[in-house]
């Protein structure tokens, strides 16, 4: 391995651990409230809905069937749905009201009051997850977003933001994926469905 690439293999790892360990110091608070919405949601008889765009769109997926299959054991299913999987629906909505649409106009189909909607954007600008996280909040659904530094276009239409301190796009998505797996473990555990993970030996 050449010093360039071994250079950029060993500031990656460590950009990674730096944003990680800000994310530790600041969003735990948040976290843990994002899991008492959902875990109230549930019990409640409710669902949660994941979306997002491109890696976003992939962690939505990722998280939704973690909840819907299995975490860490075999358990009873928690109800979760993923608004990016359904490409005839998608490229309907697109096509007939816009791209920013493709999620709201799934929620007026899908979604009801007491549910918890969890947008993902790694800019917290994308419209179509601000217009269903908009959706959301004025239908009385507990509004969620996943975001990186930048928040402001999301304060005002939710109940809870989780924001990654951090402007690098990688960064963020890693950090994302960590939080939302802590999140579903966190969650089959306060249901009583199974423990949390053991640490690795």
């Amino acid at each position: 391995m050449n010093d360039e690439l071994k250079n950029f293999f060993e500031s990656q790892i460590s950009e990674h651990l730096q944003v990680i360990n800000r994310t530790k110091t600041t969003v735990e608070k948040n976290f843990l409230n994002v899991l008492e919405i959902c875990h109230d949601s549930i019990k409640n008889g409710n669902k949660i809905i994941f979306f997002g765009n491109g890696g976003s769109a992939a962690d939505a997926q990722h998280l939704s069937t973690e909840l819907t299959v299995r975490f860490s054991k075999n358990r009873k299913s928690i109800p979760a749905l993923s608004l990016v999987t359904d490409t005839s629906t998608l490229s309907a909505i697109g096509n007939d009201f816009g791209f920013e649409s493709i999620f709201s106009r799934q929620l007026e189909a899908l979604g009801k009051e007491g549910d918890v909607v969890i947008g993902i954007s790694t800019s917290g600008k994308s419209l179509n997850v601000i217009k269903g996280l908009k959706y959301a909040k004025q239908n009385g659904m507990k509004s969620i977003a996943l975001t990186g530094r930048h928040t402001k276009d999301v304060e005002k239409i939710t109940n809870e933001i989780i924001s990654i301190p951090a402007i690098n796009t990688s960064r963020i998505q890693e950090a994302h994926i960590l939080i939302g797996q802590m999140l579903c473990n966190a969650l089959e555990f306060k249901l009583g469905l199974s423990p949390l993970v053991d640490e690795e030996p």
